[in-house]
């Protein structure tokens, strides 16, 4: 643990994301505030709301990462019949090894 510094998310209950037409998930999610939940059948995949701030993903290509994440095809947040879900996370993380805790924020896109 001298060499680990560890990030704890709380996670909030996921709740659905409701559109009319599948094309319009991107608009509905905030990178830097959501995190996202794909589901399909038994398929299911999870990132935590800093995985695309970290990596400069928009969206469109965070819920195509969520998908990937659930072994579905890229575009299948596009099929009817798979659900999106989005939480929100509360991240605390230690500066350094067995450093202080601080409450990180994302920045919002």
């Amino acid at each position: 643990m001298d060499s680990i510094a560890v990030e704890v998310s709380i996670l909030t209950p996921p709740e659905p994301v409701r559109v009319d037409r599948p094309d319009r998930y991107p608009d509905r999610i905030e990178v830097g505030r959501d995190g996202l939940i794909v589901s399909r059948g038994r398929n299911r995949g999870l990132l935590l709301p800093q995985v695309p701030v970290e990596r400069g993903w928009d969206a469109e290509e965070f819920l195509t990462q969520c998908c990937l994440k659930a072994w579905l095809p890229p575009d299948a947040w596009l099929t009817p019949g798979t659900e999106i879900e989005k939480f929100q996370a509360i991240i605390f993380a230690e500066e350094a090894p067995r450093g202080a805790v601080r409450r990180k924020e994302l920045q919002s896109r």
